[in-house]
């Protein structure tokens, strides 16, 4: 595994310094520079102009990429997390299969190690494909960044591959592999509900994070086809960690937020709000049943065992590794996969008698 302070430094100016000199893209630049891209007769002039004055040495293309030189990237924020060291796991299974190398970039959740990430990547000529982890809040510059990261990829010979986030804008060329995280969300909801909970909950991540979103929008529609209400102030905004879980638990207990069932939107954040269940003297799930998100290994752990979410970590980093390999073509519609998701039952969820179904 890769840390971005360990990345290899290019001596002397870079395909971006030659990019800004010539008032073009990285991709554009990239193009320029090669005979299989058309690129104006006056752009391809600025670019050269612009090695000369800087001189830049071109690196040679390589032939087609058939060899095990070939190297699969993977940028994540950590591997701490269960979820992202899983999906690492698959990459390099499935990059082995094809007879590739495979390495993990860590950028810390830090965007300016991520964007150093990209331009060392994108300045070589034996990475296949890169592929970033994660949720992520959509915003206007995150849109404009990855597709600028993805048109420079494609330039290259490469390819960008987006693992467990939303596609982007039409006809940018960047492959996606998602699971069915609103899905899931809503099958964990309407479990409780079918238990006969009404007052459930939710420890969320980052409001705007996409994966809080797609679980949101997932217990929300659960609560909805259940014709049961919601009250917004069972919503609780958490760090996605075991503290996060802790101190939303708490903060819900504290405030005297009435509640029969929690669902927390990842495992870890379930073992912290049972830890703050315990500490106020409550049990599980004999006053308050829990459901997680992740089916981690931690699940199986906790007594009781965590009713969970299982998410096809593993499958993702090789679905992502098998996508790229095969560079389906634009508008092919297999430029997306969605995988599957279900709940595992285990016994930290109990029914409520009917005199019971009002909160605790």
């Amino acid at each position: 595994m890769t840390e971005i302070e360990g990345t290899p430094r290019r001596s002397g100016p870079t395909l971006r310094d030659v990019a800004r000199r010539a008032e073009v893209s990285v991709a554009t630049a990239s193009r320029a520079l090669t005979s299989d891209y058309p690129v104006a007769e006056s752009t391809r002039a600025k670019v050269l102009r612009a090695v000369e004055e800087l001189n830049y040495v071109v690196a040679p293309r390589l032939p087609k990429r058939n060899t095990s030189a070939s190297l699969i990237a993977m940028v994540v924020s950590d591997v701490v997390s269960p979820l992202r060291s899983l999906v690492a796991t698959g990459v390099a299974e499935a990059a082995g299969d094809y007879d590739r190398l495979s390495s993990v970039y860590i950028t810390g959740g830090e965007l300016r190690r991520e964007e150093k990430v990209f331009a060392w990547l994108e300045e070589q000529d034996d990475v296949e494909a890169v592929i970033l982890v994660g949720g992520v809040e959509i915003t206007a510059d995150y849109e404009r960044r990855m597709a600028a990261h993805a048109r420079a990829l494609h330039a290259r010979g490469s390819q960008l591959v987006l693992c467990g986030r939303p596609p982007l804008a039409a006809g940018v060329p960047a492959l996606v592999v998602e699971y069915d995280n609103r899905g899931g969300a809503y099958a964990a909801t309407s479990h409780l509900l079918s238990m006969g909970h009404r007052r459930i909950l939710t420890l969320t991540g980052p409001e705007r994070s996409t994966t809080t979103i797609g679980r949101v929008e997932g217990y929300l529609q659960a609560h909805d086809d259940f014709g049961a209400d919601v009250d917004p102030s069972l919503r609780i905004a958490c760090s996605a960690d075991r503290s996060g879980g802790f101190q939303g638990c708490q903060q819900a207990l504290d405030s005297g937020l009435e509640f029969t069932a929690i669902f927390a939107h990842n495992d870890v954040m379930a073992s912290g709000a049972l830890a703050a269940l315990r500490e106020k003297g409550l049990s599980v799930p004999g006053d308050v049943s829990l459901v997680g998100y992740d089916n981690i290994p931690v699940a199986q752990e906790l007594w009781p065992p965590l009713t969970t979410v299982y998410m096809p970590h593993e499958e993702m980093g090789k679905a992502a590794v098998r996508l790229a390999m095969e560079r389906p073509a634009p508008g092919s519609g297999r430029e997306r996969q969605l995988l599957g998701t279900h709940i595992v039952i285990r016994t930290s969820v109990r029914p409520l008698t009917s005199t019971e179904r009002q909160p605790r």
